[in-house]
């Protein structure tokens, strides 16, 4: 090859790569997370009272209008970082460290269920039961927590174990019936939601099962200190070791989906489930695998939250909205274990980051609720954030050499 080849050969090599990277799934999360925090800086915007003042007076001091819109989007992301990343204005680096403890403390239950969901998706199924599979785990590792009494480590891994495996047998009933019946998941897993809240309601109001003995309100009994999941860093700050078994389902997911025989036939079947069938796969054996995993994922979000965000007793809203978070979790990740790691701490980050802003400017946490749902929204539509960013939609570039072809056929 010439030296004028080459030349011609460089860039086309380096036009490829961008043109890889400008239609890749992972530039249009991070986009999306982009245009939700510029359609969240609007909303901060027009619902600040000095923003309003300056506006009524525009035309008069227009430079006052900026400046109030300067001061109240800035300061509320700067309390976002603050509360989410590391605290400025806290005296040492003890206390400018808490916040980033209490991301990683938001997003460990966030990326287990999120896994769970994804996982889900991976092999064509919508899981939207995360609720009822936390709070059978919850209820489960609960009950052992609490009222069971074991050695110090067999109490722990006996409580662990009892909830990862509620959560497996709650996904379990919806992969059971979607395999031998047909019926839709989605119906399923929410019909057991519904079933799992009520469940769950009933336990909580009746002594001998899981209310506190003595006790009328509908909340369980103090975890004993043998099921309680250890502190990673001390009683100063709220984060546990819940956080390195997240980690661990990570590394779970991402080998057994990547690497494993039984992920090769996941994603088979979520790619086309009757060409898998023809290949020999069961298709419905698989469903029933698929969720039995995916339950177990879920359920360990529910046994973190249970010993070890909240040990001192639970009640019926142990959930706390994270089941469908979990969908925007794996959604965000695009079903990818590493995504989905990585969107489970940036939700994190807003939920902790949330309640600085509205402690520090007033900020109502639900405009970090609607920037999460607009994450949703742009990623559900990656060619509207195509679009905005005037980025090349994919598969639609021909090579040089295509070109080159016509222009002879052509002539």
């Amino acid at each position: 090859m010439s030296s004028d080849d080459r030349a011609v050969e460089a860039p086309s090599r380096w036009h490829e790569a961008l043109r890889r990277i400008t239609t890749g799934n992972g530039v249009i999360a991070v986009l999306a997370v982009v245009l939700s925090l510029v359609a969240g800086s609007v909303l901060i915007a027009i619902t600040d009272q000095g923003v309003q003042a300056a506006a009524s007076y525009f035309f008069a001091r227009p430079i006052d209008t900026f400046v109030a819109l300067w001061e109240a989007v800035s300061g509320a992301y700067v309390a976002l970082f603050n509360g989410a990343i590391y605290n400025l204005n806290a005296d040492g680096f003890t206390q400018g460290i808490r916040p980033v403890t209490e991301t990683l403390k938001f997003a460990t239950p966030l990326i287990a269920a999120g896994l769970g969901v994804g996982l889900a998706f991976r092999a064509g199924l919508f899981n939207i039961g995360g609720q009822g599979q936390m709070l059978m785990a919850a209820a489960a590792a609960g009950y052992v927590g609490a009222y069971m009494q074991l050695p110090v480590v067999v109490h722990l891994l006996f409580a662990l174990i009892a909830g990862v495996v509620a959560g497996a047998v709650w996904a379990g009933i919806a992969g059971v019936l979607k395999a031998r019946t047909g019926a839709h998941e989605v119906i399923l897993t929410i019909m057991l939601n519904h079933i799992a809240f009520y469940l769950l309601a009933w336990m909580l109001a009746t002594q001998g099962v899981l209310q506190a003995p003595g006790s009328n309100n509908p909340k369980t009994a103090p975890m004993q200190e043998t099921a309680v999941l250890p502190d990673l860093f001390g009683v100063r700050f709220n984060l546990h070791a819940g956080l390195l078994l997240a980690l661990v389902a990570v590394a779970v997911s991402w080998w057994l989906l990547e690497r494993s025989a039984l992920g090769f036939r996941f994603r088979a079947v979520g790619e086309n489930p009757h060409a898998a069938r023809v290949a020999g796969i069961s298709v419905g054996r698989t469903y029933v695998y698929v969720m039995l995993i995916a339950g177990a994922l879920v359920g360990l979000a529910g046994v973190s939250q249970v010993l070890g965000t909240v040990p001192s007793g639970f009640g019926g809203d142990i959930d706390a909205g994270m089941g469908f978070d979990a969908i925007t979790v794996a959604l965000l990740g695009r079903s990818m274990p590493l995504g989905i790691l990585a969107a489970g701490i940036l939700f994190g980050a807003f939920k902790a980051g949330g309640f600085s802003m509205q402690a520090a400017e007033g900020i109502p946490n639900e405009v970090v609720l609607v920037v999460q749902s607009l994450i949703v929204l742009f990623i559900a539509a990656p060619p509207l954030v195509r679009a905005i960013f005037r980025l090349p939609q994919p598969g639609r570039r021909r090579t040089r050499k295509q070109k080159k072809a016509k222009k002879e056929v052509t002539a």
